[in-house]
C-alpha cells in the first residue's frame, strides 16, 4: 500500500474582489505529520485553511482531504481559529465551550450526554485547563484560551487539524506545552495544518512546513523546504530574514 494522503491541493487559485491571493497552489500532504504553513504577513495563509474548509470558494483548482471532498468527511477534520475572530466576552462558561467540539455529532438541537461531558472533562484535563471547566472565557488569559479550544478540536476526534496561529500572543511556557500536545497527537497517527510566524522555531517543531507568498514557494520535509533561498524569496532580503539566514547557516555547521 502506498502512503495515505492527508490532505491534497491541486491548482488552488482564490481570489478576494478579483484580487489573486493564492495562485496556482499544489501540494499533498501525507497523514501523521506536524506542518507549519510560513510565509510574511498576506502570503495567504489563513486564506489556505479557510479554502480547505470551505468557507472561501475558489476561483479555481480542487481539495481533497483523505481523498474526499471536504464537505464528505467534515467530522475528520477539526478548526482552531486565531483567537482574535472569536468574541470572549460571549456569556459561556469554558465546560460549554469545549463541548460545542460535539455538535457535529449531536446536532445542534441535542443535549450533551452524560458520556460527552465526561469526554470534554478528558479533553481538557489534557489541555491543562480542567480546574477552568465553570470559568466564563471572559476571564481567561490568551493562553488559556487557547489550551481551551485546542480541548474542543479534541473532543472533535478528529483525523486532521488545522490551527490558525495557535501560538499567537501566549507565553513561552504555554507555547511549549502545546506544542508538546500537538507532537502526541502526531503520535496517534493525526494530520495538523499550523499556521506559524516565528521562523526560529520552524526547525523544532515541525516535521514538514508549506512555504507561501500568494504562490507556493516550497512544501515538504522541513530540512528541504525551509532554507535560505527559498526564504529569500518568501520574505525579500530583509536585514530580518538575513539574521534568520545566519541562524540557519550556524545552525548547519554546528550540527544543530
Amino acid at each position: 500500500m502506498g502512503k495515505v494522503i492527508a490532505l491534497g491541493v491541486d491548482k488552488l487559485t482564490v481570489h478576494y474582489d478579483k484580487t489573486p491571493v493564492l495562485w496556482e497552489i499544489d501540494f499533498e500532504i501525507p497523514k501523521g505529520l506536524l506542518v507549519g504553513v510560513i510565509g510574511p504577513n498576506g502570503a495567504g495563509k489563513s486564506t489556505l485553511l479557510q479554502t480547505i474548509l470551505g468557507i472561501l470558494k475558489p476561483i479555481s483548482g480542487s481539495i481533497s482531504v483523505f481523498d474526499q471532498p471536504y464537505k464528505q468527511v467534515r467530522k475528520k477534520v477539526a478548526y482552531v481559529p486565531q483567537r482574535t475572530s472569536v468574541d470572549w466576552n460571549f456569556p459561556i462558561n469554558v465546560l460549554e465551550v469545549v463541548l460545542m467540539g460535539r455538535y457535529g455529532k449531536l446536532g445542534l438541537l441535542k443535549r450533551a450526554k452524560r458520556a460527552d461531558r465526561l469526554a470534554a472533562e478528558d479533553a481538557l484535563e489534557r489541555v491543562g485547563m480542567l480546574s477552568f471547566a465553570e470559568r466564563q472565557i471572559s476571564e481567561l488569559s490568551g493562553g488559556q484560551q487557547q489550551r481551551v479550544f485546542l480541548a474542543r478540536a479534541l473532543l472533535q476526534e478528529a483525523d486532521l487539524y488545522l490551527m490558525d496561529e495557535p501560538f499567537a500572543g501566549i507565553d513561552m511556557a504555554t507555547e511549549k506545552a502545546l506544542i508538546e500536545l500537538l507532537s502526541s497527537l502526531r503520535a496517534e497517527g493525526k494530520t495538523l495544518l499550523i499556521v506559524h510566524h516565528d521562523l526560529t522555531t520552524v526547525k523544532s517543531y515541525f516535521d514538514w512546513v508549506i512555504l507561501l507568498n500568494a504562490c507556493l514557494i516550497g512544501c515538504g520535509p522541513v530540512e528541504e523546504v525551509f532554507h535560505e533561498e527559498n526564504l529569500k524569496k518568501a520574505y525579500g532580503s530583509s536585514a530580518y530574514l538575513l539574521t534568520e539566514a545566519k541562524k540557519l547557516a550556524q545552525s548547519k555547521t554546528t550540527g544543530g
